[in-house]
């Protein structure tokens, strides 16, 4: 099979590289597509993933529209040329489209509720969505429910192994408490005309925790000088590992959230939105907390997380709460292989009989 997998975010590798390596493995020729976002490229190059620059969309919102046509007459010309049996994508609009137009079909995954613009764009054109159980919304006859989270494709115990020499390269052992803090840059589609935490909100998160453990910065866009220090150092393939041993992350990213929850780290996620799985992850773990960006929100956010950090046993408690996770959650690598090797009869088989996926468990 000649399978196209295109990815528009750093997020996208992790989601697919198991895939990747497991159909290769499998004897399947896979082509990798890629845009360039923050550290999507070094990701693909760290982890020897081949991949076509298909170019970038932008940032502003007009810049996007006017290079979705022009993006796509180049990934036609690239499809033609590679002749697919089958493209994937997260959200992936360039491959919905140049899949009708080359009459193969299109499997799009996706988990960002708030994401309406993109999913219309790409929705006509595709074959299937495969989203968690606990996306919020129904997207029609297309729509298939996966019992998981796009982040156990990377992070599931059969593929990731925490490695704590992480820990060294920044003065650290296993035994020492330390809080991630994450920002993101605001530029996704599904963002616009939105703003994230006040730097005042900033300042005293980063100033509270410090009471509690060393503080360490991720950020999708330029820092202001003074959290420069804070900075995380290491290379981003090893943010994993990071995760596993950080005794909190308080933050932006529905996806770090959600990485730390099945790591067995607890989270604080700010957005203006939500996610269904951030949702569920505190509702029925109680690994991810969520808040709002009202004003009144960010602070209770900041609350939360102190109450956390307070209990001297947290990190215990999130293992255990990370155990109860893993055991009621599917392999989605391995539900991803089984999918597409056995499309198109896995589209009824889901709709027919889902319990299915059990055996991914």
């Amino acid at each position: 099979m000649r399978i196209v997998i295109d990815i528009n975010h750093p997020a996208h590798v992790h989601y697919f590289k198991n895939f990747i390596f497991e159909m290769k493995k499998r004897g399947h020729e896979v082509q990798v597509t890629a845009s360039e976002k923050d550290i999507t490229f070094k990701l693909l190059e760290k982890y020897h993933i081949e991949f076509k620059n298909v170019g970038n969309y932008g940032t502003s919102l007009m810049r996007k529209l006017i290079n979705i046509p022009l993006i796509d007459i180049r990934y036609y010309r690239l499809m033609k040329v590679f002749k697919p049996d089958i493209l994937m994508g997260f959200g992936s609009i360039r491959a919905a489209h140049v899949s009708f137009l080359l009459q193969k079909p299109c499997i799009n995954f996706e988990d960002t509720e708030n994401s309406t613009e993109q999913i219309r764009l790409y929705l006509p054109f595709v074959k299937a969505v495969c989203t968690p159980s606990c996306y919020s919304q129904d997207l029609g006859k297309k729509h298939i429910r996966f019992n998981g989270y796009m982040e156990l494709a990377a992070l599931h115990p059969h593929y990731f192994t925490p490695d704590p020499a992480v820990l060294r390269e920044i003065g650290l052992t296993e035994d020492d408490s330390f809080i991630i803090v994450r920002f993101v840059s605001w530029a996704a589609t599904h963002d616009v005309g939105h703003k994230g935490l006040t730097l005042d909100t900033k300042r005293k998160a980063i100033f509270e925790f410090e009471k509690y453990g060393r503080v360490f910065i991720t950020s999708e866009k330029p820092l202001p000088e003074e959290f420069e220090k804070y900075r995380i150092s290491v290379s981003p393939e090893k943010m994993h590992d990071l995760l596993f041993y950080a005794t909190l992350l308080y933050g932006e990213s529905a996806t770090m959230a959600s990485e730390c929850a099945v790591l067995g780290t607890h989270a604080i996620f700010c957005d203006f939105a939500g996610r269904g799985y951030t949702d569920e992850e505190e509702s029925r773990y109680h690994l991810v907390y969520n808040f709002k960006l009202e004003k009144d929100s960010q602070e209770r956010s900041i609350e939360k997380a102190l109450e956390l950090l307070q209990n001297p046993q947290l990190k215990e408690i999130s293992r255990q709460k990370q155990a109860i996770l893993l055991k009621d959650k599917i392999d989605v690598t391995a539900f991803m292989v089984w999918f597409i090797e056995g499309y198109p009869d896995t589209i009824d088989i889901m709709k027919n009989t889902p319990e299915v996926q059990k055996q991914f468990g």
